[in-house]
């Protein structure tokens, strides 16, 4: 790859000057309050709902409603969007890494990974990581499509599956409204795991074999949820020893919400039954959580495994 492609690739992800001089705010950021986000979700819980009911009143049968390669052409849109959101918050953290450093000495920040996971006190929601996470906000109503494909082709609509979606879009906001410490790592990691997902998903999806290629996913998975618990525990750290970290209400308030969902019997696939049974399960309900989905969708995995 050529320096020219690198330096241009560098340029509009991470130096662009609408992404350098982005900043959240009610006048210049689109879903960016909080009569948005309510209505939005309610919106979201109230489509599925209905296409549901209607569906399970008109279809008498089992059969789905075609959707032909729909679902595989927005498994690829967010498979590319995550792995573009990777890149961009990637480069955006280093550039403001570069460009912020000398004024740590004002703060109890000494090395890049504090920063990364504990934003000094009075940071605000402007400039390159805050845009990629506002693109990855933005996203979060992309995947609530994913509920409607699932209820057009199987007529089902899991509880767990709205509560997932809807704790994701609300966290998200959490984020930019509260300049919330750790969702730097936090967008990695996620847009890291649904790269792979989606893109796997869009490749089985047209009848490409992939019957090996799930356990190399629930790995990758099981590592990041590992990384994760040990973040969450630096941040607490870093708050309690270092002179407080930015948003850490929010914070707070994100862990709980990511670990609520992990309780109820029945959480991601409907024919998971044995959600609760077995070493590896209980292993994933003794850690910190992704952000909630991915939580699901690794254990659907599991059992599956398990069963096999």
């Amino acid at each position: 790859m050529s320096t020219a492609l690198i330096n241009s690739i560098t340029y509009f992800l991470s130096e662009h000057p609408y992404i350098v001089g982005f900043r959240w705010s009610n006048s210049q950021s689109w879903g960016s309050t909080w009569s948005f986000l309510f209505t939005s979700i309610s919106l979201y819980i109230a489509v599925s709902s209905s296409l549901h009911i209607l569906l399970s009143a008109v279809r008498r049968s089992n059969r789905s409603v075609p959707l032909g390669h729909i679902p595989e052409i927005h498994s690829l849109l967010m498979s590319i969007l995550s792995a573009t959101i990777f890149a961009g918050i990637l480069l955006s953290a280093a550039a403001e890494i570069r460009d912020t450093r000398w004024l740590w000495r004002r703060s109890k920040t000494a090395t890049p990974l504090q920063w990364l996971l504990c934003f000094p006190l009075g940071t605000r929601p402007s400039g390159r990581v805050f845009f990629w996470s506002y693109v990855f906000y933005l996203t979060r109503f992309l995947h609530m499509f994913r509920t409607i494909f699932a209820v057009l082709r199987s007529r089902r609509l899991a509880v767990s599956q709205l509560f997932c979606n809807s704790v994701m879009a609300f966290t998200s906001f959490l984020w930019l409204e509260f300049s919330q410490s750790y969702q730097i790592l936090a967008i990695l990691s996620t847009t890291l795991v649904y790269s792979v997902v989606y893109g796997y998903r869009f490749w089985t999806g047209f009848g490409l074999p992939g019957s090996a290629f799930p356990s190399f996913v629930v790995n990758c998975q099981l590592v990041l949820v590992g990384c994760n618990l040990v973040s969450h525990a630096g941040v607490l750290t870093m708050h309690l020893f270092k002179g407080g970290c930015n948003g850490i209400g929010a914070w707070g308030l994100n862990s709980v919400l990511n670990d609520i969902p992990q309780y109820p019997p029945k959480c991601g696939d409907r024919g998971n039954k044995g959600l609760h049974g077995g070493s590896w399960t209980r292993m994933i309900k003794s850690l910190y959580s992704l952000p909630s989905e991915n939580a699901f969708w690794i254990r659907g995995k599991i059992i599956k495994s398990e069963k096999t």
